[in-house]
């Protein structure tokens, strides 16, 4: 197939840009600030490029990129014709949830806007061609998050704390957060796989299973500092989340 994907050179998008070239598809790539490739002709858009910062506070920059450029976006692949799977956040959730995808949601950040008004825009808007969305949930992996400083994942940071100072500084009470944390394999794969299914919607994407930022950081086996929460996290840090996977595995 011929595949057209955004975000290739962040963290997810490297990983299925080397999984759609794995499986022999035509990829044509598109990042922030390039000329994007035609549409027209193309089988599926994998949207997966945004600014993906929870902490980014230039709400102009934020919507310019993660939802103007996304409704532009799709409503080209809805005039073409053209397949649509984009990439949306269990963050559109809120501190508190069922986390079932008809919940009522409670963006807290920016970025939380951005993406659920972009799912709203998709539900107001529907396309004749297969749309699919996927909220993902807390994403890490082996690879490719070195560019994401604080907002990699607590696998890649405690990594890196562990191997470069010795112990891990973790927020007080980490214990007691808990989050649905993701291999990106698991997301590249429900990506491919959804795409030989003529099935539009909204799903999560996680494992339906917690562990605790304490657990994450012991698994180092490295002296572990407990230090405060900054204040610019505290009204939007989501202290749970878990993935309800059940409309997803009705698909699967």
């Amino acid at each position: 197939m011929k595949v057209l994907l955004t975000g290739y050179k962040g963290f997810i998008g490297s990983h299925m840009l080397t999984a759609l070239q794995s499986q022999g598809h035509q990829v044509s790539t598109y990042e922030w600030g390039e000329t994007l490739p035609s549409v027209a002709g193309q089988d599926w858009v994998v949207h997966i490029g945004a600014i993906s910062s929870t902490t980014e506070r230039d709400v102009e920059r934020v919507l310019r990129q993660n939802l103007d450029f996304s409704c532009e976006l799709y409503d080209t692949c809805k005039t073409l014709g053209v397949n649509f799977q984009y990439s949306s956040s269990a963050s559109v959730y809120g501190l508190e949830s069922t986390f079932q995808e008809d919940a009522p949601v409670d963006p807290r950040t920016p970025y939380a806007w951005s993406k659920y008004l972009f799912e709203r825009y998709v539900r107001n808007n529907p396309s004749e061609s297969v749309v699919q969305g996927f909220r993902y949930f807390n994403v890490y992996g082996p690879e490719g998050e070195e560019h994401k400083g604080d907002q990699a994942s607590p696998f890649a940071k405690f990594k890196r704390q562990a191997e470069t100072q010795g112990k891990i500084q973790i927020f007080e009470n980490s214990e007691n957060y808990l989050r649905d944390f993701v291999h990106v394999s698991t997301i590249v794969e429900a990506h491919l796989n959804f795409m030989s299914k003529s099935v539009s919607g909204l799903w999560n994407l996680g494992t339906g299973k917690t562990m605790s930022f304490l657990d994450v950081a012991e698994s180092f086996a490295v002296p572990i500092e407990f230090v405060p929460m900054p204040d610019v996290l505290k009204s939007s840090y989501q202290k749970y989340t878990c993935a309800d996977m059940t409309k997803f595995n009705q698909v699967k």
